[in-house]
């Protein structure tokens, strides 16, 4: 397992941000796409600077923001704190050794939980699901998004601090080891698959390209397509769902 340190200034994944935020209808397709599992109050761990946070809100949902690292925090405080909606925004860590204390205010609170491209930067994955379910309310319900295959590990991931790559029964396990029973799981975005492969093991950039993510945005309505046709059993994310029934 690679091992990385955690910094506050994250230079190479606030690029990274920065490029998909442009990605319109990528990042819409994401937010469509998990939108259906989601109800009532909503935290969003992991929001970064918001890309997936924005569809929310526009949509008028009830949803509090996070993130572990305060310069995002701020950023989000800023874009988002005044928004209807908007339940703020919480510094959240989800390795922190006295969770259930530091964080007293927030269990049993939420009807949904949903981390997209975050499990994956984690050491422990599983300390981090047993956490984020001890603040879903009975009933209440996890999301996870996370990226798939070990085998297409490459450069990218290694400067963006991925811990991993996982497959569809691996990222169900760490939900079901902790307690919770899935709902459902499926595969997300099969044509990410040669694009993560091509740039960053073959050309081997160290970071998105700008120029390639502006492509690939354009396609996303004939690759939502495409997703269809595989009926979700291969992509470059894997997508869980999981109930909290105790």
């Amino acid at each position: 397992m690679e091992k990385f340190s955690f910094t506050e200034n994250d230079e190479i994944g606030e690029q990274t941000l920065e490029v998909i935020s442009g990605a319109e209808r990528f990042n819409r397709w994401m937010f469509t796409t998990i939108q259906p599992y989601c109800r009532g109050k909503i935290l969003e761990i992991g929001s970064g600077i918001g890309n997936i946070s924005a569809f929310f809100l526009q949509e008028q949902c009830t949803i509090m923001l996070s993130d572990v690292r305060e310069n995002y925090c701020h950023r989000l405080r800023n874009r988002f704190e005044k928004t209807p909606g908007c339940l703020g925004v919480e510094q959240l860590d989800l390795l922190c050794v006295d969770f259930s204390q530091k964080y007293h205010h927030l269990l049993q609170s939420f009807d949904t939980v949903f981390a997209l491209n975050v499990i994956e930067h984690i050491s422990d994955d599983q300390l981090a699901i047993r956490n984020a379910k001890q603040l879903l309310k009975t009933g209440g319900r996890l999301i996870i998004l996370v990226p798939a295959y070990p085998a297409l590990y490459n450069q990218f991931d290694k400067n963006l601090g991925h811990y991993r790559r996982y497959t569809k029964k691996t990222a169900r396990r760490i939900l079901k080891q902790s307690g919770l029973t899935i709902i459902h799981s499926w595969y997300f975005n099969f044509m990410g698959i040669a694009g993560w492969f091509i740039s960053g093991k073959l050309q081997k950039n160290s970071q998105i390209p700008g120029r390639q993510m502006n492509l690939y945005d354009k396609l996303v309505p004939l690759f939502k397509v495409v997703d269809k046709i595989v009926l979700n059993k291969i992509g470059l994310s894997v997508i869980v769902v999981g109930e909290n029934k105790n």
